[in-house]
């Protein structure tokens, strides 16, 4: 195994490189995983004009906008990490109006959001259609082990004392999610890319040798 040390601009320039040059079937399904402190929103979104400019169509979905209604989401407290771990997320919704539309087989027309958490009421948002050979990047925490039909995945690693200093005190209580996440599900350990994200000025990718 190497860690190969990148600045943020050559990681997205590397990551556009390899998005833009797998051929999918249909469309690619990309998850860019990793916890709030280490920012998938803001990588994913940098993906798309990039993918755009080498005539890849490319569409950011955040998990965020597919949260479950509060009145579930919260059943056991705001502040439940075991809660926060399981169900949070709407996978069945993700799966149904993202996923599987841009899968093998798949109409291409994806729901952009479907919960607004904040007014706890659907998004209403408009289906977006992405065409074949459309990159589509979900990005969030907790995304991968689930059994969530994704091409290619994306984990941005983050070590606990990293993850700890990084997270705000009124989000200190889903560490222990995130500690349950890296034990059981291991996701640095089967993701296709992995990146190690301690410090955000300083990324570095981890590449695993033919004979590991």
């Amino acid at each position: 195994m190497r860690v190969r040390p990148v600045s943020p601009d050559l990681l997205v320039a590397e990551l556009t490189d390899r998005l833009a040059g797998t051929d999918p079937a249909g469309r690619l399904r990309v998850a860019i995983d990793g916890a709030p402190a280490a920012e998938p929103a803001a990588l994913a979104a940098a993906l798309v004009d990039p993918l755009r400019a080498r005539s890849r169509p490319a569409l950011h979905v955040r998990a965020d906008d597919f949260l479950r209604p509060a009145s579930v989401r919260l059943e056991y407290g705001r502040t439940n990490p075991d809660a926060y771990y399981d169900g949070w997320v709407d996978e069945a919704g993700l799966r149904r109006e993202v996923l599987d539309p841009a899968g093998p087989g798949g109409n291409g027309r994806v729901l952009p959001s479907l919960w607004d958490a904040r007014a706890d009421r659907a998004s209403r948002a408009a289906y977006v259609e992405l065409p074949p050979g459309g990159v589509l990047l979900v990005s969030g925490a907790l995304l991968l082990g689930g059994g969530l039909p994704f091409d290619v995945t994306v984990h941005l690693d983050v070590s606990p004392a990293a993850l700890a200093r990084r997270t705000g005190p009124a989000q200190e209580w889903t560490l222990p999610a995130f500690a349950r996440y890296a034990a059981e599900v291991a996701p640095a350990t089967f993701a296709d890319v992995v990146v190690r994200l301690d410090d955000p000025r300083h990324p570095a990718v981890v590449e695993v040798a033919a004979a590991d």
